[in-house]
């Protein structure tokens, strides 16, 4: 069943909030955030069929849409440039050159290089509209964090390495009676969180850490700051630690 855009007339309405600046180069107080950003998994794909009017039964599309992204992996580690209606997929190889290497330096990967297809960014351009929710009022939040080894944002993070973490209201401080439970945690649900022992970087709208090896890996966290500073960033510390967790999670590799 191939995919038409143009079949309905719809607009989406996406609710987005301000945000306190959290990017590096922001020159503006605020930022934009979506507010409604569930994840859906292949099966959560599926099952919303019905919901936008696909006539196709879920378990064919969650059945094929499993084998078509299993046969894209093989297709791209081969050499093939994917094109499809929703992104284009092929492999990057980084670095500089003299011309003469007879193999790629050590420490360097083929990378894939995923970038959204022209007619889905025509798509969001025309049928997405933002409908403006006023000021988060949350005591501080997470909003992205880079993997330093991959580049990759919001989806990975690499044991023993660098991940950097942006929004606001992030600096961990915090008096010598809650000095042991403030922190940096990364939180898989199950077990106690484990906290970052190295904290590169401490500023209230980034966080440097480098990601434990105790963590298990292919396995998700989302990300948590206990401290004691203040959101307004005035220099006091509050009565109690705040809580601020980050709305995605990311899978640890090696």
């Amino acid at each position: 069943m191939a995919l038409d855009f143009n079949a309905k007339d719809v607009i989406h309405k996406v609710p987005a909030k301000y945000v306190h600046a959290f990017l590096p180069d922001a020159k503006k107080p605020y930022n934009l955030k979506a507010v409604f950003q569930p994840e859906l998994d292949i099966h959560g794909v599926a099952s919303k069929a019905e919901v936008y009017n696909i006539e196709a039964d879920p378990r064919v599309i969650e059945d094929g849409f499993t084998a078509a992204c299993e046969l894209i992996y093989y297709l791209v580690a081969d050499g093939y440039k994917i094109k499809t209606p929703l992104f284009n997929l092929s492999i990057r190889l980084p670095g500089e050159y003299e011309g003469a290497e007879t193999h790629l330096p050590e420490g360097v990967h083929p990378e894939a290089r995923l970038q959204a297809s022209a007619s889905l960014r025509k798509y969001i351009q025309e049928r997405v509209q933002v409908e403006f929710d006023g000021i988060d009022q949350r005591d501080g939040l997470i909003a992205e964090a880079v993997d330093e080894h991959t580049g990759q944002l919001d989806e990975i993070m690499t044991i023993g390495n660098l991940l950097t973490i942006r929004g606001y209201g992030l600096k961990i401080e915090a008096e010598a009676a809650y000095e042991a439970q403030a922190g940096f945690f990364f939180d898989d649900g199950e077990n106690p969180p484990v906290k970052a022992e190295i904290l590169a970087v401490n500023e209230p709208r980034t966080l440097k850490v480098i990601v434990p090896a105790s963590l298990t890996t292919g396995k998700d966290y989302a990300l948590k700051v206990l401290t004691q500073s203040s959101v307004k960033g005035n220099g006091m510390l509050l009565k109690n630690l705040r809580e601020v967790r980050s709305e995605f999670k990311l899978t640890t590799h090696n």
